[in-house]
């Protein structure tokens, strides 16, 4: 029997594609198919009354695109940017959003071996956003739901700011 049918190749194993991603020294991903592209920061737009979370809106491609700062959304404390700071634009249930994050890693994959067990860590589970835990490279990776992190974001009403041209309003 190859290597392909019994189970043994790696490559076979691996179970999603994923894109890594820091936020101080911890580890994190999202997949692959939810990210449309890595950029380094846009200027940003900052919106009155939008939740902590959403620094503002920006241009990104002829949208205006909403940005959720990660750490933030995670109740990590605030860094200032770096020249390794990136914007993950992914595409999310409440539309494309940018997430901004300490700096991009690597694009890999995982086998079920490397899984591990989802932490309960009490109140605030919904909002951590962590789905999965993997065991890469002898370090735990989080990967994290693209659509919770980004669901702060619905708050606010891309649609009438693109109409008001991202003016005062």
């Amino acid at each position: 029997m190859s290597k392909a049918h019994d189970g043994h190749d790696r490559r076979v194993g691996r179970l999603k594609n994923l894109v890594g991603f820091a936020l101080g020294d911890v580890h994190y991903a999202v997949e692959i198919a939810r990210v449309r592209e890595i950029i380094h920061p846009l200027p940003i737009v900052v919106i009155p009354h939008a939740p902590r979370s959403v620094v503002g809106v920006a241009d990104h491609r002829g949208s205006v695109v909403p940005v959720v700062d990660v750490r933030t959304r995670l109740s990590l404390p605030t860094v200032d940017p770096t020249r390794k700071t990136r914007w993950i634009v992914v595409e999310a249930r409440t539309g494309r959003t940018a997430l901004v994050v300490d700096a991009v890693s690597e694009v890999f994959g995982t086998s079920a071996d490397e899984q591990r067990t989802v932490p309960q860590l009490g109140v605030g589970d919904e909002a951590r956003a962590i789905t999965q835990v993997f065991s890469s490279a002898g370090r735990l990776v989080f990967v994290v739901d693209v659509d919770r992190l980004a669901e702060v974001a619905r708050e606010v009403d891309v649609a009438s700011l693109a109409r008001l041209g991202g003016g005062d309003a």
